[in-house]
């Protein structure tokens, strides 16, 4: 009787499934990775100084309100404006920065948005905090810190955004794997400096006042500008992104909301402020990674836009998860050394990777969802996933990202 050859278990079918995704896939994780590291790192920069910033939260009250929008806003506005300038490579509508072209369009729409969200997120952090009964400074000095240093951060972004594209372009970079993370990088780095350089200006007698109001002011214009544009990729591009950013600005206002109200616990352990904007900014590039290559798979037929989820998704998430291990472990580990090298009180290494690797597990499938719902459910209804999968998953998982950390500090008792 011949022998007969046993199926293998579905486990180890879908074990063999996985990895061989990853082998078709190792140049993109290998480029995911790289640019994870470098986020990871530059992130704990920005970590440490919001960990030096102790004083100045203290002295500022709703200072951290903006924290989450600062840094979440340059994402959103950038990452997604490098995920349609990485699928404008692969469709061949990107001729480089020319007047009238793709990517002069999209640099134009991201400057108007940038003026736009940074003062919807000064105005969000007043009433947010009158709604939950934290003091705060006043809705101007919000305001000049909010726009300002959004200005500031988002020129030094800008500049790094189409650099990288350029490269990504000339060398055959995948842009879905690189951009969230470095645009997000970027954006940890000089978005908390920033802001610090801005609060400088709140010193000057009436000038909160009067600037504040100018500022609102040339956000409206730009806002009035964007919607009636001629030219039609920024017009759509900004009506499109108006709500998604307003309802970004407020999620990001949200999670500043939840780590103002735990501030006194974390000033008086100045390392869990180090884990909070490389923790936040991980979830964000995770989330990126995931919407833009979903969104760029939608655009090419590869995906349909299905309420459930087709086996290429889940293949797709699997290598989220990996790059998800490897970031959040060496996010606690990272966090730790630089709060002995910079006398920061630390709870220790084992509670900083154990806060890191929970709250990042417990944000994963968070992510996987939001990423999915947000490509699928944008393409269905005919939107750009570029202009909505970026925007939306960053924000959400800014909220989620802070509501997950913390409930890790607080089921691991070192807040």
């Amino acid at each position: 009787m011949a022998s007969q050859t046993r199926p293998a278990p579905p486990g180890l079918r879908l074990a063999f499934e996985v990895w061989a995704h990853w082998v078709a896939q190792r140049r993109t994780l290998r480029q995911g990775a790289t640019a994870l590291a470098i986020s990871t790192v530059v992130g704990l920069a920005a970590g440490i100084v919001l960990g030096a910033m102790e004083e100045l939260l203290e002295q500022l009250p709703g200072l951290l309100l903006l924290v989450p929008a600062a840094i979440g806003m340059r994402g959103a506005i950038f990452g997604a404006l490098a995920a349609r300038l990485g699928t404008g490579i692969l469709t061949g509508q990107l001729q480089g920065f020319a007047r009238g072209g793709f990517g002069r369009e999209n640099v134009e729409a991201s400057i108007l948005l940038t003026l736009f969200s940074s003062a919807l997120a000064a105005l969000a952090a007043w009433a947010v905090a009158g709604a939950l009964g934290l003091e705060t400074i006043s809705v101007w000095e919000l305001m000049v810190v909010s726009v300002v240093g959004g200005v500031i951060s988002s020129v030094v972004i800008l500049v790094g955004v189409m650099a990288l594209t350029r490269t990504a372009q000339r060398r055959g970079w995948d842009m879905d794997a690189i951009g969230a993370p470095l645009v997000t990088t970027t954006g940890d780095i000089v978005t908390l400096p920033a802001l610090v350089a801005a609060t400088l200006l709140l010193g000057v007698p009436w000038l909160p006042e009067v600037l504040g109001g100018l500022l609102l002011a040339a956000a409206v214009v730009a806002v009035w500008r964007g919607v009636r544009a001629k030219a039609p990729l920024v017009r759509s591009i900004v009506r499109q992104s108006l709500a998604v950013l307003t309802y970004a600005a407020v999620v990001d206002i949200l999670a500043g909301g939840v780590l103002e109200t735990r501030v006194e616990s974390l000033v008086a352990s100045p390392a869990l402020l180090v884990l909070i904007p490389p923790f936040i900014a991980n979830c964000g590039s995770l989330g990126g990674i995931l919407s833009a290559r979903l969104g760029s798979e939608l655009h090419l037929g590869m995906l349909s836009p299905k309420v459930l989820p087709e086996r290429l998704a889940y293949l797709e998430g699997s290598m989220i998860a990996l790059f998800g291990i490897l970031a959040f472990g060496g996010v606690g580990l990272i966090a730790h050394t630089s709060a002995l090298v910079f006398g920061f009180d630390s709870p220790g290494l084992a509670g900083m990777v154990g806060v890191a690797l929970l709250g990042g597990a417990l944000a994963f499938a968070l992510i996987f969802l939001v990423a999915y719902a947000t490509a699928s459910a944008s393409f269905r209804f005919g939107w750009d996933p570029d202009n909505h999968g970026i925007p939306v998953v960053t924000a959400t998982m800014d909220l989620l990202g802070v509501l997950c950390l913390v409930a890790a500090m607080v089921m691991l008792g070192v807040i």
